[in-house]
């Protein structure tokens, strides 16, 4: 009865088909000796072990290689790029912030070298910053589809066995029985009172990847890259929107929520490029 579902559903439909496009394309002109990226070398994997090669020229006939791809695709690429789209579209936005934390990495890191993973315990605002993004954007505002495995009853509520179930990651972001003033984009929510270090409890309350057994198994990566894209940005340019035009944040529905394209970024250098170790 959902129009919204349909749409959800027609999105992957498309999306399979792209996927599929492409894994073609890799298998006709496929070779085992030069492995070009993650593609090839799921279909060199997948090829040896339950295909053999004589199946190479009916590639769907295996769904492993495109869902495979799918899988890398969807949650791997899709979401990280989207993370830092609305990321810089915060920083752009609320430029107080943005200084507070380049200045927070030129102080603990300085301008000579790029951000490393081992930092990420020493830029707390950074840090809560990135929670905040999650928290206010929710752009992935529902989990994957999963099915429950038997009946049960959560809060009252009775769930038969084989229901597909999703859980509202935005509602629970924007719920004011958790979050002060839950429509503020408010990093400082997220860090001690001193503003030294982050509060565990209030970390813990930001659904971005899921709960439980079944959460996001790509959450940890996908952490890490967000902040070494992010800091490394940051560190050497200043992001900005033109001044006098209105920005339409209102998100897009798709796989995850974007807000429209916008044309009124400017960026700038912060200091002379220097090579780094």
């Amino acid at each position: 009865p959902s129009r919204t579902m349909e749409l959800f559903k027609d999105i992957n439909r498309r999306f399979n088909a792209f996927v599929q496009k492409i894994v073609q394309e890799h298998y006709t002109s496929f070779d085992k000796e030069h492995i070009r990226d993650i593609t090839d070398s799921l279909i060199g994997h997948w090829g040896d072990k339950h295909l053999g090669w004589w199946n190479l020229k009916h590639p769907l006939t295996c769904p492993l290689v495109v869902n495979k791809c799918l899988v890398h695709a969807c949650p791997g690429f899709d979401t990280v790029a989207t993370a830092l789209s609305w990321s810089l579209m915060y920083v752009a936005l609320y430029p107080d912030i943005q200084k507070r934390i380049q200045e927070e990495l030129d102080q603990t890191i300085g301008r000579e070298r790029r951000p490393r993973l081992s930092d990420r315990g020493t830029l707390p605002y950074t840090e809560a910053f990135i929670l905040e993004m999650f928290r206010h954007s929710s752009f992935v505002p529902f989990t994957i589809p999963h099915s429950t495995t038997k009946a049960t009853v959560l809060n009252g509520y009775y769930i038969p066995k084989d229901t597909c179930v999703f859980i509202n990651q935005w509602q629970v972001n924007h719920d004011e029985t958790l979050w002060k003033d839950p429509s503020a984009f408010n990093p400082e929510r997220f860090l001690n009172p001193a503003g030294t270090e982050l509060s565990r409890t209030e970390s813990e309350k930001v659904l971005s990847f899921g709960l439980g057994k079944r959460r996001c198994i790509g959450e940890a990566i996908g952490r890490w890259e967000i902040f070494l894209f992010l800091t490394t940005l940051l560190q050497q340019l200043h992001f900005s929107l033109r001044p006098g035009e209105q920005v339409d944040v209102t998100p897009q529905y798709g796989l995850t929520m974007k807000y429209k394209k916008c044309e009124s970024f400017q960026i700038k250098q912060r200091f002379p490029m220097k090579s780094s170790p």
